[in-house]
């Protein structure tokens, strides 16, 4: 680990002195964070503008009419430049080639001990708002927790936090930046512990409330106290709608399954495409570019088609029409290489959804029905949650984008089943599926995610029994019979691993005196033991014990030409697994 987190920096010491807890530095900290990723989340909302306004001649996210009015070739031309800088932006100057969003905040906060580069969430930030300004399918809520996350992580990284305040810092960051892009303070600082953190403790969860109503109560000095949709008032029908909400949950929970998937495969497949990654965006934007010909709602963030969704102005045909066009678009810009989130185009398929369905429904039990529009807000919630796989902060989040609680329990009801029928078809939420493309499992894989935090450095405390290369057989037999373990391990003069000494690989006639002065421990060690590194994870560590059957291992140095520093007992490895256990038990009740 790096040395920065071992001591806290100056600041933190002085601000433990003033106030003598802990707990009240991080929260007066949260308080800055949210401020701060505040402002950041409004200015990231104003780039979106400033682009938008430089390509298409318009701001916000009511440009449907706009879109509709311009001519074809420039509805095409857009999109396709767009996604050309979007593509050299990435390919150039972003880490790795490769765009970010929430899924690298989680493997940070699971397994990268809360550290992020402030860089690529600046880099991120420009390249998504690039994309939506462009007319890509994609959400700014992707971005904006990434940027916040990163932000937070910058701070934490600077102060020199510990591991465990730098993620609930991390969570700060995140609740803050959701709390000011969509004036959602409870879905905001919800998400945060539901999707980033995976638990409500009681140390993280006072924070990141804190660090939530900070950025909102600046976000409201700044814009205002703005809802994304304007609504009139819902009329719940009948209890007899019920089994129909049900309907809309399940169906709701397999269209998110099919959007995950066709997401991720699309991904897999273009990069399969002879040539540099750069030029794909570019493809993808031609593409969104001829769907938004007849379709212009498909453009950006898409909270227009979803508020005239929600109001019930959409017939059945263009509701079906933008629910599979805002689908295809959406897969094509993220599978291409456009920069974003999937959150906004989630509500929007799930209004389009939602509405279809609302309509049929109508027509057919006319009497019992609350209207297609009730049915957009339930499908929007729905598929959203099923997606995201937080069924909880999905459902606030939308009562609070909305601001009408009539339907609360006909949501939580689609948004608890489309999540169930996720769950029981094997499936995760997007964010965890982009992890496990990557080779990063943390559902079927906690055991493991546990074991990669800790490194054999931080439980080497056993030196072992060794000797040197020259000891007699004598010196052998001596070290063997007090052996933990039963291995004595060789070391060369140079303090290099020479190889390893058991029972087991000794001649029988071992305890005759005659062979004392014949055989020296270079002559009796396996010179090709498993050894382990310093920097080897605990995962490795219980690999190696299970393939060579041997209770201690030894350890050499990374930089030193395998020099031995000690040895770790295989009992030693499964404490550390316990009491890391534990940690993650008192954590998630609150207790730490």
């Amino acid at each position: 680990m790096p040395q920065g987190r071992t001591r806290p920096s100056p600041f933190i010491l002085f601000m433990r002195k003033l106030v003598s807890n802990d707990q009240l530095v991080i929260t007066l900290l949260a308080v800055v964070i949210g401020a701060l990723t505040g402002v950041l989340a409004i200015l990231f909302i104003e780039g979106i503008d400033f682009f938008q306004t430089l390509f298409m001649g318009i701001s916000g996210t009511r440009i449907a009419e706009h879109i509709g009015s311009m001519s074809w070739w420039r509805v095409l031309l857009v999109p396709t430049l767009g996604g050309l800088g979007v593509g050299l932006f990435v390919y150039f100057l972003m880490p790795g080639r490769n765009v970010k969003g929430p899924a690298d905040v989680i493997a940070a906060c699971e397994i990268g001990g809360g550290r992020m580069s402030v860089k690529e969430g600046i880099l991120a930030m420009f390249a998504s708002a690039f994309s939506i300004a462009a007319g890509a399918s994609v959400g700014r809520e992707g971005p904006a927790v990434h940027m916040g996350a990163s932000f937070s992580a910058w701070i934490s990284d600077a102060l020199r936090l510990s591991r465990s305040n730098a993620r609930i810092l991390l969570g700060c960051g995140v609740a803050a930046a959701v709390s000011a892009s969509f004036n959602a303070p409870i879905a905001g600082a919800l998400f945060a512990q539901e999707v980033i953190l995976s638990h409500y403790a009681l140390k993280a969860f006072a924070p990141v409330v804190i660090s939530s109503v900070s950025a909102t109560v600046l976000a409201h000095q700044i814009i205002g106290n703005v809802k994304a949709f304007k609504l009139d008032a819902y009329q719940f029908g009948s209890y007899w709608e019920f089994p129909a909400f049900a309907g809309l949950g399940v169906l709701s929970g397999f269209v998110a399954i099919f959007f995950v998937w066709s997401i991720l495969r699309t991904q897999r497949e273009i990069q399969k495409i002879p040539g540099p990654q750069w030029y794909k965006p570019a493809i993808g934007g031609f593409l969104v570019g001829a769907i938004a010909l007849w379709y212009p709602q498909v453009f950006g963030v898409g909270y227009e088609a979803t508020d005239a969704a929600l109001k019930g102005n959409y017939a059945l045909a263009l509701l079906f029409g933008l629910f599979i066009f805002k689908f295809l678009a959406t897969v094509i810009s993220l599978g291409f290489g456009f920069s974003g989130g999937v959150f906004s185009p989630s509500l929007v398929i799930g209004a389009m959804l939602g509405g279809a369905y609302g309509v049929i429904a109508t027509s057919l039990l006319p009497e019992f029905s609350s209207g297609a529009s009730a049915y957009s807000l339930i499908g929007m919630a729905s598929v959203a949650a099923a997606v995201l796989g937080a069924p909880i902060s999905t459902t606030l989040i939308v009562f609070e984008l909305t601001g009408d609680y009539t339907l609360t329990i006909a949501v939580m009801c689609g948004c608890v089943l489309a999540t169930l029928v996720t769950d029981q078809m094997g499936r995760q939420s997007f964010f965890l599926e982009q992890l496990k493309a990557r080779g990063i499992d943390l559902v079927d894989n906690f055991q493991s995610v546990l074991l990669r935090q800790i490194t054999v450095e931080q439980i080497l405390k056993r030196q072992g029994a060794y000797i040197n290369v020259d000891a007699p057989l004598a010196s052998v037999r001596k070290e063997l019979l007090y052996a933990p373990g039963g291995a004595v391990f060789v070391v060369a003069h140079d303090r290099r691993l020479y190889g390893v000494i058991t029972w087991e690989n000794l001649p029988e006639d071992i305890f005759d005196n005659h062979l004392d002065h014949l055989l020296i421990a270079a002559d009796l060690a396996d010179t090709n033991p498993p050894v382990l590194e310093t920097d080897d994870s605990l995962d490795v560590a219980i690999s190696v014990f299970e393939e060579s059957g041997y209770q201690q291992i030894p350890v050499v140095s990374v930089t030193h030409g395998r020099a031995y520093l000690g040895c770790v007992d295989e009992r030693e490895v499964m404490v550390a697994y316990n009491d890391a256990l534990l940690r993650k038990r008192r954590q998630e009740q609150g207790a730490a």
